[in-house]
């Protein structure tokens, strides 16, 4: 027994120090700058900056392919905090990305769905689940408000309202400031 056992093992710890060679000798570097632009970005994902995605994005702000504020998600404290972090100017939010809103969640009336599952392949994040010709519902805690799955939508069936306050959003008011003053 012991005669089948041990070249296995020594097989496969030869076949685990190659990949562990292999994994610090290929391994992608990532630069810092463009993983701090990263988590200030609001990860919606929803390409309103011109940019397939908030990694991408962060990329172009790194290289100076793009302005600090083309992120309608992100607003005005986003472009403030890579403002801060970069060492700009802050600029007003461009409008041709967008305007700032508040943090929304699609809801999907299930009644009209048709079960096309065109939102489904339209969402960034997965935050949409369903069946072919099954109503579709959205994972609101997953879901980005990026509108992304609206405009496939034959039927209109998506709505995108006001996500609701949670313990987790409240934060204390800045000093200087008035409450309810923004």
């Amino acid at each position: 027994m012991l005669e089948a056992v041990l070249p296995i093992a020594v097989l496969g710890l030869m076949f685990g120090l190659g990949l562990g060679w292999a994994a610090q000798r290929f391994r992608a570097d990532s630069d810092p700058v463009v993983d701090q632009i990263e988590a200030i970005l609001p990860q919606t994902q929803c390409a309103q900056c011109g940019f397939p995605g908030c990694r991408p994005y962060a990329e172009a702000i790194a290289s100076g392919e793009a302005d600090i504020n083309q992120c309608p998600p992100g607003g005005e404290a986003g472009i403030q905090a890579l403002a801060d972090l970069l060492g700009r100017e802050p600029l007003p939010l461009n409008p041709e990305n967008g305007v700032e809103k508040p943090p929304r969640v699609a809801v999907i009336d299930e009644k009209i769905c048709i079960g096309c599952t065109l939102c489904i392949q339209a969402c960034p994040v997965d935050a949409i689940v369903g069946a072919p010709k099954l109503m579709h519902t959205v994972i609101a805690s997953e879901c980005t408000g990026c509108d992304l799955c609206l405009p496939p939508c034959p039927v209109d069936c998506i709505d995108m309202v006001e996500r609701p306050a949670s313990l987790m959003d409240w934060r204390w008011p800045e000093p200087g400031r008035k409450r309810g003053a923004a």
